[in-house]
C-alpha cells in the first residue's frame, strides 16, 4: 500500500528535475537568462544542481519500493 505514493513522488521528481535540467540546458544554449537580475553562471549552476537533486530524490524514491 506504502509503494503508491512513493512511486508518484519519484515520478514527479524525476520529471521536475529532467525538466529543469532540459529548461536550463536550452537556456544556456540560446544565451539567454536563467533568471532575471541574477549572473546567468550562477543562476545555471543553482538550476542545474537542483535539477541533479531533483533526479536523485526520484531515484531514491523509486529504488524504495
Amino acid at each position: 500500500m506504502e509503494s503508491g505514493p512513493a512511486i508518484f513522488a519519484g515520478v514527479v521528481f524525476a520529471l521536475f528535475g529532467g525538466a529543469l535540467l532540459v529548461w536550463t540546458g536550452t537556456r544556456m544554449r540560446r544565451g539567454e537568462p536563467v533568471a532575471q537580475g541574477v549572473s546567468q553562471v550562477a543562476s545555471a549552476t543553482l538550476a542545474g544542481a537542483a535539477g541533479v537533486l531533483a533526479l536523485g530524490l526520484g531515484a531514491y524514491c523509486l529504488t524504495r519500493l
